[in-house]
């Protein structure tokens, strides 16, 4: 079975910037070639829990202020909706048609630059709790693993270890205390494989400097459920407040 994944997003501009966490999704997509990907990104909020089955969902540019480039950018990747239907039964999640949002797009454009490998969306229920969320993660990994032909599938939380878009500095400046501070934290309890103290994240240092809301943390919690051990499998930081952590949970 595949590990899931929790990737940090960043800047739309992700897609077309070659930084050190571009350049690691492009490695990461070709060592992997799953079946089809579920992804739960922090730009899909809802307070239920909602399953796209769009059979092409379109690319949302949930985004202003970027380049031309930017917005022409197309991920035409197809959805699965025999699979979306299958998971709001399981789930008891409610079927409708949407697009790839940017946590999405951005991230699969350069694992999967052909389009090729069929996505699904999950939105993320910002209201649950923390074990919710976990939970969900759990009940994924649950039903891919009962169903032998569906082991293959890549489960992606898509969101960001530190986002705090008011503290944005030029790109190559220098990560602030609070910012190092929050992801060693949150490293070092992956680590330990600690999901008591995850499960309480917002008391850890500067939590809520990095995260003024909580919605680009949350989709950790849904990979930690859907995997095992924790492993980082990229660190950097761009604009000197978005830690691009990847973890892995094997």
């Amino acid at each position: 079975m595949l590990p899931s994944l929790f990737i940090s997003h960043g800047s739309p501009m992700l897609a077309l910037t070659e930084t050190p966490a571009h350049d690691f999704l492009r490695e990461l997509g070709q060592a992997l070639r799953p079946k089809a990907v579920v992804v739960v990104s922090a730009h899909w909020a809802s307070r239920q829990l909602l399953v796209s089955t769009s059979a092409q969902p379109e690319t949302i540019h949930d985004f202003g202020g970027f380049p031309r480039e930017l917005f022409e950018c197309q991920y035409p990747a197809p959805g699965e909706p025999e699979l979306a239907l299958r998971l709001a039964r399981q789930l008891n999640a409610v079927p409708t048609e949407r697009g790839l949002d940017h946590g999405a797009w951005v991230p699969l454009s350069l694992m999967f630059p052909e389009a090729d490998v069929p996505v699904v969306s999950l939105s993320l229920p910002v209201s649950w709790s923390n074990a919710e969320l976990v939970a969900l993660g759990e009940k994924l990994a649950a039903l891919f693993r009962a169903d032998e032909g569906e082991e293959n599938i890549l489960v992606i939380g898509s969101g960001s270890l530190t986002h705090n878009l008011m503290e944005l500095r030029a790109q190559g400046a220098e990560m602030p205390a609070w910012v190092g501070d929050f992801a060693d934290w949150v490293h070092e309890r992956l680590e330990a494989g600690d999901r008591t103290a995850l499960l309480d994240w917002e008391q850890a240092p500067h939590a809520r400097e990095n995260h003024p809301t909580p919605e680009h943390f949350q989709p950790l919690l849904v990979a930690m459920g859907a995997g095992g051990r924790a492993e980082r499998r990229h660190h950097s930081v761009e604009h000197g407040v978005l830690a691009m952590d990847v973890y892995a949970f094997a």
